[in-house]
């Protein structure tokens, strides 16, 4: 057994400032480990979200060290103990307190982007007939726990806070799910566009190397997603087309 110092932010809404606390660390042990630690032995009322503990709900997101991590993903082994590990909320999104962020604007983004909507049945028996490289090709998309890791690392959110401009990774990995699904039918190119700010993306491919997932989010769906885009509204012979059909 070793002890290590854990930099916790403490705060509401009206502000706060870090902690630091000791606590005994062993071997196996992830950052939510410790933190539940610290709430059981020094800061009973200490504020942290987390419900499967397994990588699966995405409930425990926060920063540490800076970097947008799961805590209990995250291996205290992995981390250097001889200095304080600092443990913050999400910068993204407003804090409720201490490590608890507000992420229900994630919710609201989600129910504006159109649902899903297939093409009419191609076989008598009323289904549909689909290639499996089409049908795989979605598969990755819906691994997606919306821990908003993604969404938090974004510069665009982060740091320009153009939430009501920007729909951010996690949405667009969310369209191209729908987009390319071999049944769907819905266009969703004017909406990329305007409403979820596609175009602000720099594809820097932040948001793909912090996902738990392993979601190749700027090349898999970004990147088409923005393909799509350039063809339907920036494409000049395109453009030439539509000027001859209004004729």
């Amino acid at each position: 057994m070793a002890e290590a110092t854990f930099r916790i932010w403490r705060g509401d809404p009206d502000g706060g400032d870090f902690r630091d606390y000791r606590t005994e660390v062993s071997e196996g042990m992830v950052v939510l480990d410790a933190v539940h630690q610290i709430q059981a032995e020094s800061a009973h009322d200490l504020a942290v979200r987390w419900n499967c503990k397994a990588g699966k709900c995405g409930s425990c997101s926060a920063e540490v060290n800076g970097h947008p991590k799961l805590m209990c993903m995250t291996r205290l082994s992995d981390l250097d103990l001889a200095e304080p590990v600092t443990i913050e909320p999400m910068k993204a999104f407003p804090v409720v307190r201490d490590l608890v962020t507000d992420v229900s604007w994630n919710y609201r983004v989600k129910e504006r982007i159109k649902p899903f909507k297939p093409r009419p049945p191609d076989a008598e028996d009323g289904t549909w007939r689909m290639a499996q490289e089409d049908v795989d090709r979605v598969q990755e998309f819906r691994k997606c726990i919306e821990c908003y890791l993604c969404q938090d690392v974004c510069h665009v959110l982060r740091e320009h806070h153009l939430h009501e401009r920007f729909a951010g990774p996690r949405f667009f990995v969310y369209n191209a799910a729908l987009e390319m699904h071999p049944l769907d039918v819905e266009d969703r190119r004017a909406d990329l566009k305007d409403d979820d700010g596609i175009g602000f993306c720099n594809i820097t491919k932040c948001c793909t190397k912090v996902c738990p997932e392993s979601i190749t989010i700027t090349d898999n769906a970004i990147i088409p997603l923005k393909e799509r885009v350039v063809d339907e509204f920036y494409d000049p012979i395109r453009k030439l087309l539509r000027v001859f059909r209004r004729k």
